[in-house]
């Protein structure tokens, strides 16, 4: 099965994010076909989560109809949200392509497929 398309992945993510009550926006718009996909999950004490794209060597092990092909790591944790914002603009300056969504939850759930989780 081949990878489904970052503007879907988004689109859906987004939608049953906020279907569950979790406030959910994109905030930068990625290449539709395969832009790289960073979500930022603020907890709303001034930290927040953030996930990126796993690396290829994580897919060996997976099946590939698994979240359509979109596995995720965990690139900072509990970390300050203007660490987080100063990390993603990086990002965007190496990577213009890529999409950036954020998402609210105290508790930290993403609903992210998560490497070594």
């Amino acid at each position: 099965m081949a990878r489904i398309t970052s503007d879907f992945f988004v689109s859906a993510y987004v939608r049953r994010r906020n279907d569950a009550g979790f406030f959910t926006a994109v905030v930068r718009r990625g290449a539709a076909e395969a832009g790289a996909i960073f979500v930022k999950v603020s907890h709303l004490d001034g930290t927040a989560d953030l996930y990126g794209p796993a690396p290829q060597i994580y897919f060996d092990d997976i099946d590939p109809s698994v979240a359509g092909g979109r596995m995720f790591e965990t690139l900072l944790a509990g970390a300050l949200e203007s660490e987080i914002d100063a990390r993603l603009q990086s990002e965007r300056r190496f990577d213009s392509d890529c999409w950036i969504v954020e998402t609210e939850d105290r508790q930290g759930t993403s609903d992210l497929d998560i490497v070594g989780t």
